[in-house]
């Protein structure tokens, strides 16, 4: 191979990849992915999506394709249970506010989207491709040198052999739990660390007899021992994903065999003489028995110079509460505008440091909030406070230098977002029947009272000024809404602007003394421009 440039190399073609991908490409960036596997696994991994993680899909129009291709309607798929298997009676597992008191619509246009983590990829893979990003199987990063002016990577061809360079300005790792370039870069990581591990498995088997008609989510199970648990995959019934702990100092993944993985679901189901069959998780492969650890711990750092981690690369965290996947998806889209805004020249290298101080929190946040579910579930008790959910997954807000002057960081349910510094800018119906979300996503944008036509102008004359894209909006005016200034916290002459990821950088409830003298500053504190 000869070197190869790009301007973003991701190394790890899995979900928080895949995300990023598109959300770069999506913004003209050339981005390569390499990924080690022969293809994308089928093993579901994860339930679902959050709100707030099919806004951000929608802005690169997946939206209509994840509704699609979701199953059950969404809302009742991650209903937890527990039991001694999956005949028995169940016991629901009850979260402390994790149950919302009001419809999530009445805060987001999008719904919770039932979508497992193999089928998404599916749709992410394609939409990349679309978008122009190029994405290599086979292809193995075996060593990483950056210097001032950007990163070099060699890889190999796991197919062919050869080796190769890529020249990249900036590199994403997600590259998973233990991921190889946090090691590398030495980026230690906090947090208990390993749980347990488990072994999972995708069966055909028709539980009909067990289940009964009852709606599962997902049941945790003391059978065939404690921490196992079983998941539908599809919504017939006969497919499963089955997993249970195990010690890796007494048993490796090898010593379970389809014969005793098929023996084990029979154990978990409470039903003796099912036939059941195990699937291969690796295209291209038998491999039909995955081992995957259960852990909680955050990254000390999210970036080294022009290396950022993602995803699980960053933090891991156990599933309950379905923030990982979500968590990462929004790690990929918080760190796109920013290398946009970097690599197309209208923001300053400082903006990238944001990443950290912004996603870093969040996913500690979500770290001690899946522990604290995990507690709760698995052994009937939470020894953390459980926030309410909207508060994790919609509620956080961003304390850095992309959003002067906010030091707030304590989430706030999402009923409550009232388009505060650093909270993602609310969702506000119009009268077409779209929602205010519906603006972000490619450039800033500045809301006004309906009184504001001063900050409209000075914002469109300032963004012309310093090259940045920022489009004016008057309330009542420009679009048609009603109760828009006090859902976004301002009076007739204020105004709010929100950044290109849909949070809102800065508010003011009324009118200044100089506009553009006020706007200027906000712009250069965000974009981390000298002048």
């Amino acid at each position: 191979m000869n070197q190869q440039k790009t301007q973003v190399l991701v190394v790890g073609g899995a979900l928080t990849g895949l995300s990023a991908a598109v959300f770069l490409a999506s913004k003209d960036v050339r981005v390569t992915v390499v990924e080690r596997h022969p293809d994308l696994l089928l093993h579901p991994r994860l339930r679902g999506i959050t709100p707030r993680t099919v806004e951000v899909f929608r802005q690169v129009g997946l939206g209509p394709a994840i509704s699609q291709e979701s199953f059950r309607g969404g809302d009742d798929v991650f209903v937890p249970l527990r039991g001694n298997t999956l005949a028995d009676e169940y016991e629901p597992v009850e979260e402390a506010n994790h149950v919302e008191s009001v419809d999530p619509r009445t805060y987001s246009p999008s719904a919770y989207a039932g979508i497992d983590q193999d089928r998404l990829e599916l749709l992410l893979r394609d939409r990349a491709r679309e978008l122009g990003a190029d994405i290599r199987y086979l292809t193995e990063v075996t060593a990483l040198d950056q210097d001032i002016d950007g990163v070099t990577v060699t890889v190999r061809d796991r197919a062919g052999g050869g080796e190769g360079t890529i020249r990249a300005d900036y590199v994403i790792a997600a590259d998973g739990t233990n991921s190889r370039i946090r090691t590398w870069l030495g980026i230690e990581t906090d947090g208990p660390g390993v749980l347990f591990d488990t072994i999972t498995a995708i069966v055909d088997a028709n539980l009909s007899a067990a289940v009964r008609g009852r709606n599962i989510g997902i049941a945790y199970l003391q059978k065939p021992r404690p921490f196992s648990s079983m998941m539908p995959h599809d919504d017939s019934g006969t497919r499963w994903l089955f997993s249970t702990g195990y010690d890796p100092r007494r048993e490796s993944v090898e010593d379970f065999t389809p014969e005793r993985v098929a023996e084990m679901v029979r154990d978990a189901s409470g039903l003796d003489e099912i036939d059941v069959s195990l699937r291969p998780q690796i295209p291209g492969t038998d491999v039909t028995v995955l081992g995957f650890p259960i852990g909680a711990h955050v990254a000390r750092s999210y970036h080294s110079g022009r290396v950022f981690l993602a995803g699980d690369a960053a933090r891991i965290q156990p599933p309950t509460g379905g923030f990982g996947g979500s968590t990462g998806i929004q790690d990929a889209h918080n760190l796109a505008w920013k290398l946009a805004a970097v690599l197309n020249g209208w923001a300053g290298p400082g903006l990238l440091d944001t990443y950290d101080a912004e996603r870093r929190p969040y996913g500690r946040l979500a770290m001690q909030q899946a522990f604290a579910r995990f507690g709760d579930r698995m052994a009937g008790g939470a020894e953390v406070e459980l926030l309410d959910y909207s508060a994790v997954t919609m509620g956080f807000r961003y304390a850095s230098a992309a959003v002067p002057g906010n030091h707030e960081t304590a989430p706030i349910p999402a009923v409550e977002l009232l388009a505060q510094p650093g909270t993602r800018a609310p969702h506000h119906p119009t009268a077409d029947g779209g929602s205010l979300l519906d603006l972000y996503g490619e450039t800033f944008v500045l809301l006004a009272g309906h009184h504001g036509q001063l900050w409209a102008k000075t914002a469109n004359d300032l963004g012309t000024a310093m090259g940045v894209e920022v489009h004016p909006y008057v309330l009542g005016a420009d679009i048609d809404t009603e109760d828009g200034e006090k859902a976004h916290g301002i009076g007739a002459h204020g105004a709010v602007l929100v950044r290109p990821d849909g949070f809102v950088a800065w508010r003011s409830q009324s009118t200044a003394k100089d506009p553009a003298a006020v706007l200027a500053e906000v712009l250069r504190t965000v974009l981390a421009r000298q002048s």
